[in-house]
C-alpha cells in the first residue's frame, strides 16, 4: 500500500492501557483521581512559595518552576487519555498529535535540566555556604532558569523538525497512551534512519550530560558532608538534599525503566505501564517529597489554609 504524506494524515489512534470496556470506567477514575492530586500538589507549591516571603530563596524559586514542569508533563499526556476514555473514543488529531510531541519534549526536558540546577544549588549551599547568597543570586537563577527553559525549547522543535519529514503506511495505530516519537517512527514506511540517530544523539545529550552534572554535584557533597565533625552537622547538610536526591531516583530510576522494557520486551503495553511512572505517578508524588519533611513548605501551607479558613 502506498504511504500516505504526513501533511494527509487526518489523525492517529492511542491504543491506551487497556482494551477491555469493564475496565475503562476504574481505569478513568484512577487517572482523574491521581491527576487531581497532581495538580492540586503543585499549585499548593507553587502558592506557597510565591505568597510567603520566607521561600523566596533560589531552591524554591527552581521547585515552584520544577512543580510547574511536573503539571504540564502530566497535562499535556493524561488529558487527552481521559478524554478518549470518557468519550469512548482512540482518535487524536494529527495537529494534537505533534502538540503532543513537542510539549511533551519540552517539558520532560526541562524537568532534567531543573533537577540538574537544583543539584548544583545544593553544591554551593553545602560546600560553600557562606557564600551562597552572593552565587546564587536573583541574576543567576533566572538565568540558569531561562537557559533551561530555551535548551527544552530548541529540543522541542528538532522533534517537530523530525516528525515533518515521516511518511505512514495505513497502519496509524500508536501502541501508547500518548503520541511520542520513538513510536511514531515505528509507524513510519520513509527512511528513518536519520531520525533515529539524531533522536539518540539528542537523548545522550540532554540526559547524560544533566545526569553527570547531578552525579557530579553529589560527589562533591558527600565528600564535604564527610568531613562535618559532628553526625549531627552530617545529618543536617544532608537532610537539606534527600528531597531532591529521591525525586532525581524517582525521574532517572523511570527514564532507565521505560528503556529497559522497550529493550528487553517487544510488548509496547508494558512500556506503556513503564511510562506512566514519569507522566503520571512522579509528577503526583513530588509535592509530598518535597512538602512532607519540608517545615517551610507545611508552615507556609498552613498559614495559606488559615487564611482561606
Amino acid at each position: 500500500m502506498e504511504p500516505q504524506n504526513l501533511t494527509l494524515v487526518s489523525e492517529f489512534f492511542l491504543l491506551s492501557l487497556t482494551e477491555d470496556p469493564h475496565q475503562q470506567p476504574l481505569l478513568f477514575g484512577l487517572l482523574l483521581s491521581m491527576y487531581l492530586v497532581t495538580l492540586l500538589g503543585n499549585l499548593l507549591i507553587i502558592l506557597a512559595v510565591t505568597s510567603d516571603s520566607h521561600l523566596h530563596t533560589p531552591m524554591y524559586f527552581f521547585l515552584s518552576n520544577l512543580s510547574l514542569a511536573d503539571i504540564s508533563v502530566s497535562s499535556t499526556t493524561v488529558l487527552k487519555m481521559l478524554v478518549n476514555l470518557q468519550a469512548h473514543r482512540r482518535s487524536i488529531s494529527y495537529a494534537g498529535c505533534l502538540a503532543q510531541v513537542i510539549f511533551f519534549s519540552l517539558f520532560a526536558c526541562l524537568e532534567s535540566l531543573l533537577l540538574t540546577v537544583m543539584a548544583y544549588d545544593r553544591l554551593v549551599a553545602i560546600c560553600h555556604p557562606l557564600h551562597y547568597l552572593v552565587i546564587m543570586n536573583p541574576r543567576l537563577c533566572g538565568l540558569l532558569v531561562l537557559v533551561s527553559f530555551s535548551i527544552s525549547l530548541l529540543d522541542s522543535q528538532l522533534q517537530y523538525l523530525m516528525m515533518l519529514h515521516l511518511t505512514f503506511c495505513a497502519d496509524l495505530e500508536i501502541p501508547h497512551f500518548f503520541c511520542e516519537l520513538s513510536q511514531l517512527l515505528s509507524l513510519a514506511c520513509s527512511d528513518i534512519s536519520i531520525n533515529i540517530i539524531l533522536m539518540y544523539f539528542l537523548g545522550a545529550i540532554l540526559a547524560g550530560v544533566p545526569l553527570s552534572g547531578i552525579l557530579y554535584s553529589y560527589t562533591r557533597i558527600l565528600s564535604s558532608i564527610l568531613r562535618v565533625s559532628s553526625s549531627g552537622g552530617r545529618y543536617k547538610a544532608f537532610s537539606t538534599c534527600g528531597s531532591h536526591l529521591s525525586v532525581v531516583c524517582l525521574f532517572y530510576g523511570a527514564a532507565l525503566g521505560v528503556y529497559l522494557s522497550s529493550a528487553v520486551s517487544s510488548s509496547s503495553r508494558k512500556g506503556a505501564v513503564v511510562s506512566m511512572m514519569y507522566t503520571v505517578v512522579i509528577p503526583m508524588l513530588n509535592p509530598f517529597i518535597y512538602s512532607l519533611r519540608n517545615k517551610d513548605i507545611k508552615h507556609a501551607l498552613w498559614r495559606i489554609i488559615s487564611r482561606v479558613g
